[in-house]
């Protein structure tokens, strides 16, 4: 949960989100398996179209996270996909910082796109 899911410091993303351009992340931690597992390389679009549905990386209590986006009845909460984990309450979409729209793992059949 937070920044111990991901292999990157707040520094660094600041550094990169800059210029808008797109940049990877390691997969650390279970909360977002089975569909992302620990090891797994995630690409991180910041400009992408943020949806429900949406993986997105976003900043919850000055932590950087990375969950499904549900929008339910105009409010928008963000989901582990395992259920060990709570689901956040967002009170709008400014703290999403990109939306996810690869995963790669260590083999072929591993790697997804998400659109």
């Amino acid at each position: 949960m937070g920044v111990q899911d991901l292999s990157w410091t707040e520094e660094n993303l600041i550094m990169s989100n800059c210029g808008g351009e797109p940049f990877a992340l390691r997969v650390l931690g279970d909360s977002m398996a089975p569909e992302f597992v620990e090891g797994h390389m995630i690409i991180i679009e910041p400009d992408g179209v943020v949806q429900n549905g949406s993986y997105v990386f976003a900043v919850h209590e000055d932590e950087y996270i990375f969950r499904q986006l549900h929008i339910e009845n105009g409010q928008y909460f963000l989901k582990p996909l395992n259920e060990k984990y709570p689901s956040l309450t967002l009170s709008n979409l400014d703290a999403v910082k990109g939306v996810i729209t690869q995963r790669a793992g260590t083999r072929r059949k591993e790697r997804k796109h998400y659109v």
